[in-house]
């Protein structure tokens, strides 16, 4: 049997209970079930612990740099499981971290290296792709608020105020439609996949940025592929970067990845395009963003990037963009990293990841999510991301042709429209329309109903 004590130092769910307080209660039952021991506490006030579980010790309050060193800093917790709290270099957690969310930035334990994972005793685990979706919905959004750029909050006080004639006064308020326009995306992870998505869904024409190694599933999942950032960013309306900050370099004392959007990308946008970058609020060159809002190069910036807050005292990526504000203010939405971390299912879905990572660790010597470099007597299990998240994968196929009834159901509607493709390719010509008379109909049903399957059971994307 193993025992061990993990400390929870942000909410594990975000949704109002009946007392006022983010309700964790479905995380606390889901590590009862599983024979672990939740606390509402730290341990020193814990008590007498029950030998051989796990105990999970529950502290969201927690958040400056004093507050997690007086808690943490002595090893006294084996693991921690946090989500945008920074857990600072000098507290200890020898079995290990998982941070619930893709990017391990705030993961700063010397125990596993810091954020990148690389050096230390203890695995650093992420849980990828849990709140990919939410992310990507609320960076769709940002877009959504100014293009088209139809002023909605001055037209209905207009409206509401009765100050307004349809006939007469519409006319002063042109928009353009998403339809049609360029939209770059910067990365082809779970994110950048999903955000691009959706561009595709309001018929914009969407070009990616990734490695080589992407360029043939970006392409078949139709759009476009572009070699550099550069080719990506010209002549779009809209770019939206989803990159990590990639590794930390100790000679420049900066990530590789930061100011990656600067002043050769933003110039190659359309004249009043949109800037997105929900990611890390590092990989923008802020002065180059300034240049680009004072030409009218861009017309409107959304960042979402952490902004903490001890005492007096501001920190944090958000902190170099503030100072654009007294001029821009109207054209920039800033939000504290909000939108990976508000979402409740996604939060409460990741803790439970996070849980079972931790166990699987702890116990099992097993590590799901791997970030950094695996410590001696540890096993790298890959990866392990929610259903329709980072395309199919083997396991994935597997599953599917063990359901008989869904592996049928997808042979028989293939072999439909293979079948009917196959004799219009052997017809004349003159014999296809009464082919297309008959068949058509099967046809059409077939390929709605193979479309509905190949969605339903998340049959796209690339595969791994």
């Amino acid at each position: 049997m193993t025992s061990a004590n993990i400390l929870i130092c942000d909410f594990v769910g975000l949704r109002f209970g009946a007392d006022g307080n983010p309700d964790h209660s479905e995380v606390k039952a889901y590590i009862e079930a599983k024979g672990g021991v939740f606390h509402q506490t730290g341990i020193a006030k814990a008590g007498a612990l029950d030998p051989d579980r796990l105990h999970f010790f529950y502290l969201p309050q927690l958040s400056t740099r004093d507050e997690l060193l007086a808690e943490a800093g002595d090893g006294r917790y084996d693991a921690v499981i946090a989500a945008a709290t920074f857990i600072p270099a000098e507290t200890r957690f020898r079995l290990g971290g998982v941070r619930i969310g893709a990017g391990t930035g705030n993961m700063g334990s010397a125990s596993w290296g810091g954020g990148s994972g690389e050096g230390g005793e203890a695995p650093l685990m992420n849980t990828p792709g849990i709140n990919s979706r939410a992310t990507a919905q609320m960076a769709m959004k940002a877009l959504l608020k100014v293009r088209p750029n139809l002023p909605v909050d001055k037209l209905n006080i207009l409206v509401a105020g009765g100050q307004f004639d349809t006939g007469k006064d519409l006319r002063h308020y042109p928009t353009e439609k998403l339809e049609g326009k360029r939209l770059a995306v910067i990365g082809y992870g779970n994110i950048g996949r999903e955000f691009a998505r959706l561009g595709q869904a309001f018929g914009m024409r969407v070009t990616i940025h990734a490695r080589f190694r992407h360029h043939k599933w970006i392409e078949a999942e139709g759009f476009d592929y572009a070699q550099t950032m550069e080719d990506a960013a010209r002549g779009a309306d809209a770019l939206s970067v989803h990159l990590g900050l990639g590794p930390f370099d100790a000679g420049q004392q900066r990530y590789t990845n930061a100011g990656l959007i600067g002043d050769e990308v933003l110039s190659l946008l359309n004249h009043g395009a949109v800037l997105i970058n929900y990611d890390r609020g590092e990989l923008v060159d802020v002065a180059a963003l300034e240049r680009a809002l004072a030409s009218g190069r861009v017309s409107h910036a959304a960042i979402d990037a952490d902004l903490f807050k001890d005492g007096s005292t501001l920190s944090g990526p958000m902190l170099p963009y503030l100072r654009l504000v007294e001029a821009y203010g109207q054209r920039l939405e800033l939000l504290p990293h909000a939108a990976a971390d508000t979402d409740h299912p996604s939060r409460v879905a990741g803790a439970k990841q996070a849980v079972d990572q931790i166990y699987a660790a702890i116990v099992e010597h097993r590590v799901h999510n791997l970030k950094g470099s695996l410590p001696p007597g540890f096993l790298d299990m890959g990866a392990k991301v929610p259903p329709g998240i980072g395309g199919i994968t083997s396991r994935h196929l597997a599953a599917l042709a063990a359901d008989q009834p869904v592996a049928a159901d997808l042979a028989r509607s293939g072999a439909l429209i293979a079948a009917f493709w196959e004799r219009l390719l052997a017809a004349p010509e003159q014999e296809r329309p009464a082919l297309i008379a008959s068949g058509g109909e099967t046809f059409a049903e077939a390929a709605n109903h193979l479309s509905t399957l190949l969605r339903t059971h998340h049959l796209s994307g690339p595969f791994s």
